[in-house]
């Protein structure tokens, strides 16, 4: 990000177009905003901090961090490291801790030009209107629900690992983790088998372990919620393969659970943060994107086809309406070259990227008279 972010300093470009007046020049001048305030979530303890920061900074910004509470020792080691190097500007980053009543603070302080948070839907429903009433700016990065399409024509042994690794990587606690997966009716059996093959077959425990593929759930209070959605799942017949507790005393470590249905369940409709798969039928490609698009949440999506014909519908207006739309990968990871973000309850906002250092800076339009008259646009006269 750093990197990026340094390339992109020689690249904040402004527009000098034609004047329709004589003698004139107009121009588009970007000036930084001043201090960004930033929210970030457990699941991505320094990344996302990285991405606002490193832009926030070349663009001439300071920020105040607001890490979660259960990262609180990451920011800290953060800081400390800065310091370390940053002589006279310590003060370009500071932190903020605490829980709700820190990151209502920084939505509340009109000195915050820009409030850049990332969580669940909720968190932003409650914030945004906090800065809005103060007509400030945000950038949220809310709740992803995400879905991927496996059509006849995939390639199942790329398909299985996309769809591993996406729904149970980060033991389904990142914003693009996949939730809902459909699956053309006439290789649903097979894809379903290896799936579950797939998730047995994961090595789950200590992630500081380098061979270790699936780490912990963050809390108690995330197995709960895992637990209560499964069984909702089991009290209306259907049916649940994994999602087990395992015992292991320093943490909270649970195999990925795979739920099967035959139809759009509203269980499916809101986003658990913690590895449930549903998995469904379906024949025909529109009435699945149809289904992939009918959440509320708009961040990640993806389709496994070897049909030209099949990922460009997926990527056209009339498929995937979420902020990211992949061909033959799953949705869990970015690069940052690409502008991150999401639709609808996702929040809207887009960080890193080409273009994502605008959202950091505010545009100024200029016009320059070099002429000894003053002729006025529109042709509008005034003598």
């Amino acid at each position: 990000m750093c990197d990026f972010a340094t390339g992109l300093s020689r690249q904040l470009y402004g527009l000098t177009m034609p004047s329709e007046r004589p003698n004139h020049r107009l121009q588009e001048i970007w000036q930084p905003l001043g201090v960004v305030g930033c929210v970030t979530a457990f699941n991505f303890p320094v990344a996302v901090f990285g991405w606002n920061f490193c832009l926030a900074a070349v663009c001439g910004n300071s920020i105040i961090w607001k890490p979660s509470p259960h990262a609180e020792g990451c920011a800290d080691l953060v800081k400390e490291i800065w310091d370390s190097v940053a002589d006279d500007h310590k003060d370009l980053v500071l932190i903020s801790k605490g829980g709700n009543e820190a990151a209502t603070a920084l939505a509340e302080d009109e000195g915050i030009s820009l409030f850049s948070a990332t969580g669940s839907c909720e968190m932003g429903r409650i914030l945004a209107p906090k800065v809005a009433s103060r007509l400030g700016r945000s950038l949220l990065e809310l709740g992803g629900n995400n879905a991927a399409i496996v059509c006849k024509s995939a390639d199942l042994e790329l398909t299985i690992k996309g769809i591993t690794f996406s729904a149970a990587g980060t033991a389904g606690q990142r914003c693009t983790s996949l939730r809902r997966l459909f699956v053309h009716s006439d290789i649903f059996e097979e894809v379903v088998s290896k799936v579950k093959n797939s998730f047995e077959d994961l090595k789950i425990g200590d992630p500081m372990d380098r061979n270790i593929q699936v780490g912990p759930l963050i809390s108690e209070q995330s197995f709960d919620q895992m637990q209560e959605k499964l069984n909702s799942c089991k009290a209306k017949g259907l049916k649940v393969t994994g999602g087990d507790r395992l015992d292991n005393p320093n943490g909270v470590y649970v195999t990925p659970a795979l739920v099967e249905v035959s139809e759009h369940v509203e269980e499916m409709n809101e986003e658990t943060f913690a590895p449930i798969l549903y998995v469904m039928p379906f024949t025909d490609l529109r009435e699945a994107i149809a289904l992939q698009n009918s959440v509320k949440q708009g961040l990640s999506s993806s389709i496994f086809t070897n049909d030209v014909r099949e990922s460009e519908l997926f990527l056209s207006s009339e498929g995937s309406d979420c902020g990211i739309a992949n061909v033959n990968i799953g949705t869990s990871g970015a690069e940052i070259g690409g502008a991150f973000g999401g639709e609808k309850d996702t929040g809207g906002g887009r960080e890193s990227g080409s273009d994502s250092w605008k959202t950091y800076m505010r545009r100024t339009t200029a016009t320059v008279n070099y002429g000894e008259e003053l002729p006025l646009a529109q042709g509008v006269e005034f003598d």
